[in-house]
Order: C-alpha cells, then structure tokens, then sequence
C-alpha cells in the first residue's frame, strides 16, 4: 500500500501500560490511521524481539524503530534491516566492565536479547515470551564472557553515578532515560528522531507528513523531529515543550485522542490540499 504519512508510536507509558496489552479504544484509533493514507510503525527502546505480538495486532506492515532508534527491523520475516551496533573494542569494555562491577545490565543484539549476570530484566522478557510459539519467541541468552555477537543497544538499571559520567564524558553515546532507573546506551547519532526521519525516506514519504508520539525523555527527538510532534498527557513539561499538541495521560486513553482529535483532522485538512502539496 503507498502511504502519504508516517506515524509513529512509542510502547509503554503512550500505547499500552508496561506488562499489558495494547487496550481496545488505542487499536480501534491505529486501524482508522490505514484509511486515511497514514503508515503506522512502532518506535520503542525495546528490542525488536519484543515487539513482534505487538506489530501482528496493530497489522503494522512497515519496518520498525527499535532500540531507540540503533535498529530498523522487519516484523514480517523477523530481520533486521539496519543496526547501528558498538565498535568491537567499545563492546568488549563495556561487556568486561558491566561483569566486574555487577552492573545491572541487558544487551540487545541482531541475535537476541543477553543478560549480564546482575541484570534483572530477564523476567520482564520472560513474560513476554509466554503463550507464543518457539518461532515467535525472543531469543533470551546468558552472558558469561564479554565476548559477544554484534550489539547495538545496552540497557542499565539504576547504574552507578561514576558509570554514566564516565560514558557520558567518553561522548561516545546516545544517553536517555526510559523510565524510573532505566538508562539507555546507544552510539551517538542513535535516536528515535533520526530513525524515523530514515524511516520516512525509505518509504517515500515527505519529513513534514510525519507524527511521532510518546512521553519520556528518549522520545524528545522523536516529537522534535517529527513534522508534528505529539506528547501524552503523562509527560514532562520539557517533553512537552517540544511538542505541537499535547493529548491526555495513556491510562486516559490519550493514543487514542491523539489520533481522532489531531492526527486524523490534520491529515484530512492535508488531503484536500493540491496532489503537488503532499509529494
């Protein structure tokens, strides 16, 4: 299908509750965006790996922003299109550093998901892993050793002080919170804003035709970079100093509201609008 528009959603806190399903008012919304010409994609710091039941009920059939951004992945055949992943030397010292100093850390990868031994997220991916057949599965591995596959994201969890200044002083990273304790470590350059804006050129679809939604800090370069840029109720006021319209909270259904009262009308005022307008 050729879309004109591009939207993307961030997952927990704007489409769904951590641990939950994606509620009923928010997919009725998603399915009325196919209609109007409007491509709907998924742009979430989780890995790929996580976001596969996810995309099937949205009947998302566009890549996918993850990792916040240091990947794009294929929900149909389950690849990764591109990644954005650590140098070799960078992974390893980290890797070495995360397991002296018992760091609770996770590690996403082309190859699954690896959890350092302090990591205490290896049941959140469990959870997600229940009821779906063995192909659906994430991947979910051990690390042992600091030699690993390819890496392009690491998840930290309440991390020393001393841990993040010193990344944070390498100039090495994307650096952004997720939610309470919850740290992010990406390549610079790895943001959901810019992914999204590859995103949009790969699909043809004009920078200005596209909406980016969601609450916390690594979604800043999302509504930033957007074309129209949408924050939910239950951000921040810097979250929402960057956005053009503002909806209510996710356990208030803001998705939801997003979409029926700013996406749809906007995009039906751009439709009206002369061909040469929207190429």
């Amino acid at each position: 299908m050729k879309y004109n528009f591009l939207f993307a959603t961030d997952m927990d806190y704007t489409l769904l509750m951590p641990g939950e399903d994606i509620p009923a008012d928010n997919l009725r919304s998603a399915e009325k965006l196919r209609e109007y010409g409007v491509a709907l994609t998924l742009s979430t710091g989780r890995s790929p790996f996580l976001t596969g039941k996810f995309a099937e009920a949205l009947r998302i059939d566009v890549p996918l922003i993850t990792g916040n951004g240091s990947t794009l992945w294929d929900p149909s055949s389950r690849r990764h299109l591109y990644s954005m992943d650590f140098p070799e030397e960078i992974l390893l010292k980290y890797s070495r550093l995360f397991i002296e100093k018992d760091i609770d850390a996770t590690a996403y990868s082309t190859e699954g998901i690896f959890f350092y031994p302090a990591s205490s997220r290896r049941g959140f991916c469990e959870d997600y892993n229940k009821g779906l057949p063995d192909d659906l599965k994430a991947p979910l591995k051990d690390v042992f050793t600091p030699d690993l596959p390819p890496v392009s994201k690491f998840l930290l969890i309440n991390p020393p002080a001393e841990i993040m200044e010193e990344m944070k002083a390498s100039g090495l990273f994307e650096l952004v919170t997720s939610g309470p304790g919850l740290y992010d470590v990406m390549l610079k350059g790895a943001t959901k804003g810019n992914a999204l804006l590859k995103l949009a050129d790969n699909l043809g679809i004009p920078r200005e035709n596209t909406f980016g939604i969601g609450d916390s800090e690594n979604d800043i370069s999302l509504i930033a970079d957007s074309g129209h840029g949408i924050a939910m109720g239950n951000s921040s006021a810097e979250i929402k100093a960057h956005a053009e319209y503002v909806t209510s909270a996710c356990t208030e259904m803001g998705f939801s509201k997003a979409i029926e009262e700013f996406v749809i009308p906007l995009v039906r005022a751009l439709n009206q609008q002369k061909p040469s307008s929207l190429s």
